[in-house]
């Protein structure tokens, strides 16, 4: 990937040469979505397939970023370069908001309407015994009517969600921090919370991780547990990929920040990093508040 330069100077407009990076991606997804398809539907190599698919993407994902960052630091991209970069990762997050916000939809739909509608007059001769409650609106319902899903416990705000949500929060604070010491040209400082920005995704990932093997052990709470589970682990799961995808990126931030990469008036690559990290936030206080409250 490369543009000529005139004189050293940066161009008005950077176009990269022919580059192998999207036809390799394409290869390694086909073969994570085969792999994933038939690993569902009960074929084991699929896995390996899953495997070798994602190891592939993300050795291309490496190269391809490599690429885009030896361009930057090589002074290729002028300003329109960087508002590009800009309106794209505002689109990438708006994507984001609204893959969010069809789970939240779901979650609104079955507890507004899915639910009430089971308890009407129509299927009272179905269910005689059956009531029109979320399961966190009333002690123990939690069970199915038919039997087809086992009794369980729900999932409340203490004291791991909580825990979660101040982690997190503070997160935003020293990411903020990091930015501001960035711009005032303080890099000691910018590496130093980026670093702690970083292990407190770490830590909230971890504890996510024991809510869940308490929800599986102690609540038998799992994906199968009606709409209530399904809900409650799409919504949290996909969550924690993307604080996982976020603590990777603010991972890479820190390592070429300490590279010696950005500077006080070019650096939207910490920014949209810090962009993602701050909607990630902004998502967990919706979820905190919708799932584990209500």
């Amino acid at each position: 990937m490369s543009a000529a330069t005139t004189h050293g100077k940066t161009p008005y407009y950077f176009v990269p040469g022919p580059s192998r990076h999207p036809v390799m991606a394409a290869f390694g997804l086909f073969w994570v979505i085969l792999g994933a398809g038939q690993w569902i539907n009960g074929h084991g190599w699929g896995a390996y397939s899953l495997l070798f698919g994602l190891l592939w993407w993300a050795f291309v994902l490496k190269q391809w970023f490599g690429d885009a960052i030896r361009e930057s630091e090589g002074g290729l991209y002028s300003d329109r370069i960087d508002v590009s970069y800009r309106w794209s990762m505002g689109w990438f997050i708006f994507s984001e908001v609204m893959f969010f916000a069809a789970f939240f939809g779901a979650l609104y739909w079955a507890r507004a309407h899915a639910v009430p509608a089971l308890g009407s007059l129509d299927n009272a001769l179905l269910w005689p015994d059956f009531k029109a409650l979320w399961p966190s609106q009333a002690a123990g319902m939690t069970a199915s009517p038919a039997g087809t899903v086992e009794p369980f416990q729900i999932m409340g705000p203490w004291p791991i969600p909580t825990i979660n949500t101040a982690l997190l929060l503070t997160s935003g604070v020293t990411l903020t921090i990091a930015h501001h010491a960035l711009i005032a040209g303080n890099r000691g400082k910018t590496i130093a919370f980026m670093w702690l920005t970083v292990l407190l995704g770490i830590v909230f990932l971890g504890f996510q991780g024991y809510e869940y093997a308490h929800a599986y052990k102690d609540l038998n709470l799992k994906l199968s547990s009606g709409i209530y589970g399904s809900t409650f682990f799409m919504l949290t799961g996909f969550h924690g990929f993307h604080v996982f995808v976020g603590m990777l990126m603010l991972l890479f931030i820190t390592l070429r920040l300490m590279k010696g990469h950005f500077t006080p008036e070019r650096h939207f690559g910490f920014e949209g990093a810090a962009w993602y990290w701050h909607f990630v936030d902004v998502v967990w206080l919706g979820l905190y508040i919708v799932v584990y409250w209500m």
